[in-house]
């Protein structure tokens, strides 16, 4: 979209969350039907990968014709300092985010952009915060669009405390350190009731869940849902007792897993 007297508008635009997974789900399942007609038009795009953000838009255009080709479309990806961290840890490398947004400006036409991640809503649990407090700064209106997002699916369904929780992100790769950093969790849960959501890469979710198996306390509650808005989708939520007696199948452990543990 073109406003050659205004400025553009930045979308946050959530993606569905089967990236990675095969089959994929119906694109018009997880997203409403105004979040597809928005990204259709949508010539700009700020993303993290942009062969996944065309596949993704591919998807858009067998439901809605896209404005303009897929070739066409002009997709900037962020800097790889960004993609797990961003800006916001101290000393960590910083960018100039304002450069991805400057179609968005009256001089460069007034472009309406597209911020969008593999999966899920961008900024949350996944880059682009930066990108959102450039456009804040500019003076761009942000518009978040409705679509799905594994932390609240996730924690909605595990009966963890929906009123008082964290999101603490990835847990250390390194066995000490992680069994040191799932203790820490499990004290700041057990003492205030704040339910502590974390996740990992699907191929070691496996590792992750053996090291909570047998690090947790027996009544420690654990909750892992596992492809969410798939056809698979599954949430199981119950006692470190209850686990080692029932457990999640390799199917399940090869899906993007949201974890939490709580009271």
């Amino acid at each position: 979209m073109t406003n050659h007297l205004k400025h553009g508008s930045l979308y946050l635009v959530p993606a569905p969350l089967d990236f990675g997974c095969s089959p994929l789900a119906p694109l018009n399942h997880a997203l409403p039907q105004q979040t597809i007609d928005i990204a259709a038009r949508l010539g700009h795009w700020v993303c993290e990968n942009a062969k996944s953000t065309r596949a993704y838009l591919k998807r858009v255009g067998e439901l809605v014709p896209l404005a303009n080709p897929v070739q066409a479309l002009h997709i900037q990806e962020l800097p790889r300092q960004a993609h797990k961290a961003g800006d916001h840890i101290p000393g960590a490398q910083t960018f100039d985010a304002k450069t991805l947004l400057a179609a968005a400006l009256p001089a460069n036409g007034g472009h309406d952009l597209g911020l969008v991640s593999e999966a899920g809503m961008p900024a949350i649990a996944d880059p682009g915060s930066s990108v959102v407090r450039a456009a804040h700064e500019m003076g761009l209106a942000v518009v978040p669009l409705v679509g799905p997002i594994s932390l609240m699916l996730a924690l909605a369904a595990s009966g963890l405390n929906g009123q008082n929780f964290a999101f603490v992100g990835y847990l250390p790769q390194e066995p000490s350190a992680r069994v040191q950093r799932i203790r820490e969790l499990e004290s700041l849960a057990l003492k205030t009731g704040q339910a502590q959501l974390f996740i990992e890469t699907p191929y070691r979710n496996a590792a992750l869940l053996q090291a909570l198996v047998q690090t947790l306390q027996s009544n420690t509650r654990l909750s892992a849902s596992s492809g969410l808005t798939l056809a698979q989708a599954r949430t199981l939520s119950q006692t470190i007792k209850a686990w080692k007696q029932a457990s999640l199948g390799a199917a399940e452990l090869a899906l993007p897993i949201v974890f939490g543990i709580g009271r």
